[in-house]
């Protein structure tokens, strides 16, 4: 099995609600989003076009952030693909940062609130707990909740069904499926990492 993700182009309206979604879902300290999407302006006035591109982590075959990383805090799940950091091995080196190519990891390095001088909010004590300062963090594809079943918080709240989750190695899965009719295309296929992250054309 491999999980993986497909994102069409053609439905995304660049709302962000994948993006607060995950927010919302774990509970990520100021400044840091595991999902966020890039938009672009193409062409000149009249005849212009917004492109909105979601991003995320890649959970690549052949990850560079694995690679690198000194202590094995980071790897690669063997039993689904999904790639994932161990806080408690992490020393904060940022060595995966560097070799990400998509520029899908963050760096906790200090508690941050959102009301400077007002306190913690019940959400960001929810939050500070499953972040401990000093590491990087990222997108598990949630994780717990595609261990009960549930897709990932992005795909299950996107308003304009622009995200399919589920098993790349299935051909009869949507998202395979999808990849050969509508001839996905994954981000920066030269640098040899395998993304398990798909895009459709728009």
């Amino acid at each position: 099995m491999r999980y993986g993700m497909v994102i069409d182009l053609k439905r995304c309206i660049g709302c962000y609600s994948c993006q607060i979604a995950c927010k919302a879902e774990n509970t990520t300290p100021p400044g840091v989003f595991y999902a966020w999407a890039s938009k672009q302006e193409l062409g000149k006035y009249p005849n212009v076009k917004r492109l909105y591109l979601p991003l995320l982590c890649m959970h690549c075959s052949n990850p560079a952030c694995v690679e690198v990383c000194p202590t094995g805090a980071t790897s690669r799940r063997l039993k689904d693909g999904v790639v994932v950091v161990e806080a408690d091995k992490c020393v904060g080196c940022r060595a995966c940062m560097m070799a990400c190519p998509y520029g899908a990891r963050y760096f906790h390095a200090k508690e941050r609130n959102y009301f400077p001088g007002q306190g913690f909010t019940p959400y960001e004590e929810r939050g500070y707990r499953n972040h401990p300062t000093g590491v990087v963090e990222k997108c598990n594809f949630c994780l717990d909740r595609i261990e009960k079943g549930q897709q990932p918080a992005c795909v299950a709240n996107c308003p304009a069904k622009a995200r399919y989750f589920g098993d790349l190695e299935n051909p009869e899965s949507d998202t395979s499926r999808l990849i050969v009719s509508r001839l996905g295309f994954q981000l920066l296929p030269e640098v040899g990492t395998d993304p398990s992250v798909y895009y459709l054309p728009g």
